[in-house]
């Protein structure tokens, strides 16, 4: 007997479990890289952010509920590396003046991730008529394209600087 094709239906759905796992491994990792970071602006950009990530898996919950599907994770291998590799700067550069650039190089591609992630998702979402998932996939969309702009901020007017000047010093 031959298996059915999978549908848009079943792609979501991976996807969604994919996305819940990665935001559940960014909860856990975000008090890391607070205690490891050492501007301040970056500690207080990575808190903010916490704050919002738990948010945005009550939104995965509710998007979850919208599919009548148990709310499950499934291990996001990008997710997973992109956390190594914050983790290996963690550890590599931990008291060097380059330690926050390389924090918010990895917050940035958690946060590229992320983007790439919600923005599919709400168009797949509107093409299957999911039309409350739309609007909780776009309000953390928004919210994940500010941070991101946030961070982009902190690296331009602090932290690429202090990395740089301490080591022409």
């Amino acid at each position: 007997m031959a298996k059915a094709p999978k549908t848009l239906d079943d792609l979501f759905h991976d996807t969604l479990k994919d996305i819940y796992f990665a935001e559940k491994k960014i909860y856990s990792t975000l008090p890391k890289m607070k205690k490891a970071a050492q501007a301040e602006e970056l500690k207080a950009a990575f808190e903010k952010h916490h704050g919002e990530t738990e948010v945005h898996i009550q939104r995965l919950e509710k998007i979850f509920a919208i599919i009548e599907k148990k709310p499950v994770g499934k291990t996001c291998a990008a997710i997973v590396g992109i956390t190594d590799e914050g983790a290996e700067i963690m550890d590599e550069y931990k008291g060097s003046p380059a330690l926050d650039a390389g924090l918010l190089a990895a917050a940035q591609a958690v946060e590229h991730y992320e983007i790439s992630r919600y923005g599919t998702m709400r168009t797949w979402a509107n093409e299957l008529g999911l039309k409350d998932a739309v609007k909780l996939l776009d309000q953390t969309l928004a919210e994940e394209k500010k941070t991101d702009a946030t961070l982009t901020e902190i690296a331009e007017t602090v932290v690429n600087q202090e990395a740089e000047g301490e080591e022409a010093a």
